[in-house]
């Protein structure tokens, strides 16, 4: 008898660890060391960079309420995503300085979602119909990563973001020219569009009848329905070897194998969606939310919070093609960064939600196929 249950204990313990290194349990995958490095978008900032007021070198800012009954056709397809209660943030921080904790208990209602982020061709059809100058183009310049950069683009660069240096201002960078003046978007009409700000992103979705998505309402639809998750579709970065999201593989900065297909932002549709239909949740470029940036929380219950009422920054979520575990563990549902509101980068972009039932043509994902 004492033989049978040494055997049960053995057995039980064995059962235990593979639910440990699997999805069985909760946010199980170890945490980066505090302190660990970043990739540096965080710190991308005009005023550190001395960017000029676009006001002051003759640029107009344009109120959003100028563009915001152009759209009369739907965009993209949105999915309908269904109100409830979900555990935001996470008590076992990958990066605790980013105020990932305390888990807390949220209640989000309805809305509609973007499937897809904002599309280079969907901005330029925004472009086409209301003449939108982005900051970027105002400002003359944008932050790009230093490995996407032509020779002939870098040695025109005298300057670098001191806290990471792979990341440059390159003039003439925009949404038309992601690595600057010599490069375009012909050939990635379906890629997210980058190089767009805060103002820019609210303005599209504006024109678009729609608005960015609050913090909270990005991480409930992030983690789609998943209870206390790593990622969207589990707590193991890449089930059965497949990748699930555009992120880098090597050596950061020096090396990106390009292991998952991309060493730059990927077509929208070219990783599996989660269990709401949303693609490129994590990885590929990251998103905009409505929220300005705080790094304390209250454990209390909340429904729909909106973030503080003012700050100097706006939350982002997602992470995006430059992430890695060992420099940028934040492609994870509860990760979160920041910059400022006139920031743009080349891994920085957006989707829109909607409150109210979209046109008759976007997909809806009803409550009971979940």
């Amino acid at each position: 008898m004492i033989r049978c249950f040494f055997l049960l204990l053995v057995a039980v313990l064995v059962n235990v660890e593979v639910c440990l290194q699997s999805s069985c349990g909760g946010e199980r995958e170890p945490a980066s060391p505090e302190g660990a490095a970043s990739c540096g978008c965080e710190k991308l900032s005009r005023a550190a960079a001395g960017a000029e007021d676009p006001e002051e070198v003759g640029a107009t800012s344009e109120p959003a309420v100028k563009y915001t009954a152009a759209a009369n056709e739907p965009l993209s397809e949105m999915v309908f995503i269904p109100g409830g209660e979900f555990l935001m943030g996470t008590d076992s921080p990958g990066i605790p300085q980013d105020g990932e904790g305390p888990q807390r208990r949220v209640h989000v209602g309805s809305f509609y979602m973007d499937v897809l982020e904002v599309t280079n061709q969907q901005f330029q059809r925004f472009i086409e119909a209301t003449g939108y100058v982005t900051e970027a183009e105002k400002f003359g310049d944008s932050f790009a990563f230093e490995g996407i950069l032509s020779k002939a683009v870098k040695s025109q660069i005298t300057q670098a973001v001191a806290a990471a240096p792979w990341w440059l201002p390159v003039k003439g960078a925009n949404w038309r020219h992601p690595e600057g003046e010599d490069s375009n978007i012909t050939d990635r009409l379906d890629h997210p569009v980058v190089h767009v700000s805060w103002a820019d992103a609210v303005t599209f979705c504006s024109w678009a009848n729609k608005r960015l998505p609050t913090e909270a309402e990005w991480e409930y639809a992030c983690r789609g329905g998943l209870r206390d998750r790593l990622y969207p579709w589990g707590n193991k970065l890449n089930p059965k070897g497949k990748h699930y999201a555009n992120l880098w593989q090597g050596d950061f900065p020096v090396y990106n194998s390009g292991e998952d297909g991309y060493v730059k932002t990927s077509p929208v549709m070219s990783f599996p969606a989660n269990a709401f239909g949303l693609h490129d949740m994590v990885g590929n470029v990251w998103e905009w939310t409505s929220d300005w940036w705080t790094v304390h929380h209250t454990t209390e219950e909340q429904h729909d919070p909106t973030g503080p009422p003012s700050g100097k920054d706006r939350v982002k979520k997602g992470g995006s093609y430059m992430c890695h575990k060992s420099y940028c563990y934040r492609y994870r549902c509860a990760a979160r960064s920041q910059n400022t509101p006139d920031s743009s980068a080349s891994n920085l972009g957006f989707r829109c939600v909607s409150q109210g039932k979209p046109q008759d043509d976007l997909l809806v994902l009803k409550e009971d196929s979940l």
